[in-house]
């Protein structure tokens, strides 16, 4: 591995306690403040002052929002300031509610007209020259002329704001445009934190955000309150929200963005009640599978024989399940598989207690005693199987053991893996979980088992539906993803992505599935996939993304193939997605950070700085958590945040090459008009005016080359 290029990756989540603001507060030069006493200034002034933190609450109650914002301001420079407060209105917003505070002391602040305060904007960009400041033109802005702003103090705003959410298809949706001002701040924001709460008269089905991982609390049918804390770079985006609104049994909602002339491309989620009663859960059969090889001892098998435990208590009564602990042979807690009963129970505690560590790891026989527990197909089954080694008795040969398995389950049983450790055959669990149509984790050393383990287990407690089929009705669509549809359990919600060829008004859509061993097909009818669409355009990228992460997990277990590689350099290359087959320059500043601290997402990236050829090791382990990562991605992963030279804005990426921002669209040889613009002159403003939209291209600098609407801008 670059050994550089890793640590430098490896850097951003401990740098993560950055975010960025929205609300700005540009310093005044003071050739229009009205008469004040004198006061000395810096020199320069400071672009605009620095956020220190940002929360925002909104409550959503049948479609109107409303939306409260507190940001804290600081001038830490040794001089006292005023400034203009900037705020973008989304534009069916009112402003309800605006406060400025000096600590807990209540400031008064000349509030101006919202026509004056975009033309005192725009007079500002003309003046300044900044194109970091293009990111507010050409939007509706609320303006507030602050003064004094002591040094060395805070300023906190308060602002609210009211709208009414637009509706599509049963598919509400929510933005806040956190990322806008980003590329003013002169340093990151430290802390910011977001809660929302959704009412509705009609029961809401999928809450989904593309831009940010949000935690989702269910409160009955018609009600929920999701929050995030962002301390790393996905806070740099736009917050984006959806949900849908539907009183079936089970909720879908479509999302396209397509360009004219070419491929569409969708996102389809769909999501069951959360009101299933213990009563109508569906029995399942489950078998834990449980190394207890030597290299299992001390509190590794400690911790796992805790996780095995939570795994038979969270079984209802209805269940039935096995434990077969595994080292050189295999030992059955009972023949075959019994209801989860409370004798039952008591006995699988006392069989779980008695488990030491010790021998060596058959993996093969284990699965395949474990898959002839399973007699009928009715009922949802499952294999949970936990090792930290490899197969170093019996059938060893990967491609092998992979054969028998597959021969052995005829009853469609899903493998769900847990790697502990790094000395793990990434490639055998892997492929065990993608061919059985389950799911792998790896648990590196210094992660909880126990917690891992015990969240697989919250959310596979309570089958819905399984042996999934989509039918789009007519829709001509290919490279869907995920590949093999997983089952639905209560509380998941399934995210299809695709792209598509041709257009309808009304296609009726089916999913198909099994409960309780009988088949049923649910219809969706009405669904548009449109031939032309300007909205949502992160959802190129989001299957950019999904496509890289399975064509890296066919060639690692496949071996490398030059047709798929070429694949993933371009689809690298055009969204600005990080893959061992593309290189991008890092920050400077990430690389001295790195060398004592790696966690989270950046680890996991920084192993696509090699192609691990070996199946097994920390790096096989990241890489194979890495590919997942793509693979499974329900928002869009923001490698620009980790590079120099990527920048994404709006669905579109770009590369800086000799100073300009390049368009990846864009090709040397591009045969579209062109159209050259002086930045800052009167054409330049004369396109802003008439193509909002294209300011926040021009954000990126004074020189950019962007495909806009059939035409190159430079």
């Amino acid at each position: 591995m670059s050994r550089r290029l890793f640590q430098a990756l490896a850097s951003l989540i401990f740098l993560s306690s950055v975010a960025f603001g929205q609300g700005i507060i540009i310093p005044d030069d003071c050739h229009r403040c009205p008469p004040r006493p004198p006061i000395p200034r810096p020199h320069p002034l400071p672009r605009v002052l620095k956020v220190k933190s940002i929360n925002i609450s909104a409550k959503i109650d049948s479609q109107v929002a409303t939306t409260r914002v507190e940001q804290v301001f600081e001038n830490d420079t040794p001089y006292r300031l005023e400034g203009t407060f900037f705020f973008p209105i989304p534009e069916t917003a009112s402003i309800t509610g605006f406060a400025l505070y000096d600590g807990d002391k209540r400031m008064s602040a000349e509030v101006v007209e919202r026509n004056k305060a975009r033309q005192t904007y725009n007079d500002i960009v003309r003046r300044m020259i900044d194109p970091g400041l293009l990111e507010y033109a050409g939007k509706d802005l609320f303006q507030a002329n602050i003064f004094p702003i002591e040094p060395r103090s805070t300023r906190k705003i308060d602002l609210t704001y009211t709208q009414v959410l637009k509706n599509e298809g049963g598919t509400v949706s929510y933005r806040y445009e956190l990322g806008t001002g980003r590329r003013l701040m002169p340093q990151p924001v430290r802390e910011i934190a977001a809660s929302v709460e959704i009412s509705s008269g009609i029961d809401l089905k999928n809450v989904y955000s593309p831009s940010h991982k949000i935690s989702v609390t269910r409160d009955g049918e018609r009600r929920a309150r999701l929050s995030f804390e962002e301390k790393g770079p996905d806070a740099q985006k736009d917050f984006q929200l959806y949900y849908s609104l539907s009183e079936k049994e089970f909720g879908l909602s479509l999302l396209t963005n397509r360009e004219p002339g070419k491929d569409g491309y969708f996102l389809m989620l769909i999501s069951p009640k959360t009101g299933i009663s213990e009563q109508s859960r569906l029995a399942k059969d489950v078998v834990f599978v449980f190394d207890t090889s030597g290299s299992m001892s001390g509190e590794k098998i400690d911790k796992a024989k805790a996780a095995l435990r939570f795994g038979v208590e969270s079984l209802s009564e209805r269940d039935r399940f096995n434990i077969i602990s595994f080292s050189g042979e295999e030992h059955l807690m009972k023949s075959s598989l019994v209801e989860a009963a409370r004798d039952a129970k008591q006995e699988a505690r006392t069989f779980i207690d008695r488990l030491q560590a010790e021998g060596g790891t058959n993996i093969n026989d284990s699965l395949v005693a474990a898959l002839r527990q399973f007699k009928e197909t009715s009922r949802p089954a499952m294999i949970v199987f936990l090792t930290d080694g490899l197969p170093t008795v019996g059938t060893t040969d990967i491609k092998q053991i992979n054969k028998n398995v597959a021969d052995a389950n005829r009853a469609s049983v899903r493998i769900f893996s847990f790697g502990v450790g790094y000395d793990v055959n990434t490639m055998l669990l892997d492929r065990l979980s993608t061919e059985n149509r389950g799911a792998t984790d790896y648990i590196e050393p210094n992660e909880d088992l126990e917690v891992k383990v015990s969240n697989f287990f919250a959310k596979v407690n309570y089958p819905v539906l399984s042996d999934l089929k989509i039918d789009l009705g007519g829709v001509e669509a290919d490279l869907m993803y995920p590949r093999s549809l997983p089952d639905l359990f209560k509380g998941s919600q399934l995210a299809i992505v695709g792209r598509y060829k041709n257009s309808m008004n009304a296609a009726s859509v089916r999913l198909t599935g099994k409960v309780g061993g009988r088949e049923q097909t649910f219809t969706f009818a009405g669904q548009v996939f449109p031939s032309e669409k300007t909205d949502n355009p992160f959802l190129p990228r989001l299957w950019a993304t999904r496509r890289v992460g399975y064509l890296l997990e066919q060639i690692r277990l496949n071996g490398e193939n030059r047709e798929l590689i070429d694949e993933v350099v371009a689809l690298g290359t055009r969204f600005g997605i990080v893959t061992p087959y593309t290189s991008f320059l890092v920050t400077d500043d990430m690389k001295d950070v790195a060398r004592d601290r790696a966690p989270g997402r950046a680890r996991v990236l920084g192993a696509f700085s090699e192609r691990a050829a070996a199946p097994s090791g920390e790096s096989a382990v990241l890489q194979s958590r890495a590919e997942k990562e793509l693979k499974q991605s329900d928002s869009v992963v923001m490698f620009d945040q980790y590079l120099t030279g990527v920048r994404t804005v709006e669905g579109k990426t770009f590369m800086l090459k000799d100073g300009v921002w390049i368009d990846t669209e864009f090709k040397e040889n591009d045969a579209r008009p062109r159209v050259t613009l002086k930045f800052g002159s009167d054409e330049f403003f004369s396109l802003l005016g008439k193509e909002p939209a294209i300011a926040e291209y021009f954000a990126l600098g004074q020189k950019v080359i962007v495909v806009f609407k059939g035409k190159v801008y430079q």
